[in-house]
């Protein structure tokens, strides 16, 4: 199951991830902050409940944030042309997409039928049926599956300028560009304090050697550095700790390295895999360096350790989180301020950031699914995705747009990345991920690393054949 689920696709949260409800964290963990509120709701997209449907016109919907119009292309649509598009997002994030694509409605006259389900088996049954015009997909099976069935996106009006290479490249499949992400979610990211920083005297690192530096630093000090969760509402299944450890890969081997373990030339028990584990296994269960040790690391759920640095007292340094953990913390703690109480820097040394997106495809060619794919990929479309604070565009066209602080920050990240890789588990599926997410959790209990990896690896292999 893909992690974008797990998590805010946000924002994304994540988060993310997307709006379903995991079950609430119920049982207080010995490295929790001082008497948290129960956790109601998961970050969008932790676990998807069963899929949903659920018609509805986008063009009915109330825009959630002023748009610009700019130069829209409609492509020889005609006013009352309707579209079908099938996508996750319900609720907030529905009302969201719908502010981006209200300045096209407007312009063109045409109209959105939309469906919302989250459940492959549901787009399987509609594309052997009646495909959706254009769709919007939290990963790239689609283009293994449909991809004689998928258009190529040049030749339905996609501005291929828009995007950064990387991006094209990974939506390319038999030599044909099928899908972009019109949403993105970044997961190189570590939270903390500033103001209690500046208090200790530590300064946000700049390089993965001096991240380690500062870790030592401050275990010698006396303050744990790492606050970790691997426990998701009942049960610790180790997603928190896979993103970790390929932010690690990332800084370490780089993300040629990482897409080489997703196209699976290069084997999970690869020594640069086992430096990594080996690397995390001590930040992760050794109490000097995470709070309440391997026991916490595994028993704390991963809301609770979003809030731990953050608590009155805190209890450990950093937290090492997606981008959905800042909404977190508001919620948790509303009188704290961004900036100051709270806030992000990239995991130092990544040669190209982590995360996932939401992909755009379409089955269509005729005029107004055209209008749709010219318009998001337009730099309107981008500069208008950012103005709705529908989580990040990878368009140019959002550089600089967000008024949102974070989401400021997080899409100059997106902006000045120079590469992307998507979850390792995400991109591979089962059974690697279920290897991997066991494996992370027994090495934090002080299982042995070449044992798991050996496990781990030969999950690879089956999933990589699938």
């Amino acid at each position: 199951m893909s992690k974008l689920f797990k998590q805010l696709g946000v924002f994304f949260v994540i988060a993310l991830l997307v709006a379903a409800c995991t079950p609430a964290a119920t049982q207080a963990p010995t490295s929790a902050p001082n008497n948290p509120p129960t956790a109601t709701m998961a970050p969008v997209a932790t676990t998807p409940p069963a899929s949903t449907q659920a018609a509805t016109s986008a063009s009915t919907q109330a825009a959630t944030a002023p748009a610009a119009g700019g130069n829209i292309d409609c492509k020889g649509a005609k006013s009352g042309d309707t579209i079908s598009v099938v996508y996750e997002w319900s609720g907030n994030e529905q009302n969201q997409f719908n502010a981006v694509v209200k300045p096209l409605l407007d312009a063109c006259g045409i109209k959105i039928n939309a469906q919302t389900t989250r459940d492959p088996a549901v787009l399987d049954t509609l594309v052997k049926s009646t495909p959706p015009d254009v769709f919007f997909w939290p990963d790239l099976s689609p283009l293994k599956l449909y991809s004689d069935k998928l258009q190529a996106l040049d030749s339905v009006g996609a501005d291929k300028t828009s995007y950064a290479d990387f991006w094209v490249t990974m939506g390319t499949a038999n030599s044909k560009w099928l899908a972009i992400p019109a949403k993105a979610d970044v997961k190189s990211i570590i939270w903390y304090s500033p103001a209690r920083f500046t208090a200790l005297g530590y300064t946000v690192p700049k390089t993965f050697d001096d991240l380690k530096t500062l870790v030592d630093k401050m275990a010698s000090d006396g303050n744990i550095p790492w606050s970790t969760g691997l426990n998701n509402g009942g049960a610790a299944d180790g997603w928190p700790g896979t993103d970790f450890i390929q932010d690690i890969l990332l800084a370490t081997k780089g993300p040629d390295y990482v897409n080489g373990i997703i196209a699976g030339t290069t084997a999970y028990n690869d020594q640069g895999v086992v430096d990594a584990y080996t690397l995390y296994q001590k930040w992760a269960s050794d109490p000097k360096y995470s709070v309440g040790g391997g026991k916490g690391s595994v028993n704390t759920p991963f809301l609770n350790a979003i809030y731990a640095p953050f608590a009155n007292p805190p209890q450990g340094m950093m937290v090492k989180q997606s981008g959905f953990a800042g909404g977190e913390i508001v919620k948790q703690f509303p009188a704290l301020k961004y900036g100051t109480d709270f806030d992000f820097f990239q995991f130092p040394g990544v040669q190209g950031l982590q995360g996932g997106g939401d992909f755009m495809m379409a089955f269509s060619n005729k005029p107004a699914a055209m209008a749709l794919v010219a318009y998001i990929t337009s730099a309107t479309g981008g500069q208008n995705w950012a103005a709705a604070g529908f989580g990040l565009s990878p368009n140019k066209g959002a550089a600089g747009k967000y008024s949102d602080p974070q989401l400021a920050k997080l899409g100059d990240m997106l902006n000045n990345a120079k590469g992307f890789t998507f979850d390792v588990g995400d991109a591979l599926g089962a059974p690697f991920n279920d290897a991997e997410f066991k494996g992370v959790v027994s090495i934090v209990q002080g299982g042995n690393i070449k044992t798991t990896l050996d496990g781990i690896a030969a999950a690879q292999k089956q999933s990589v054949k699938k």
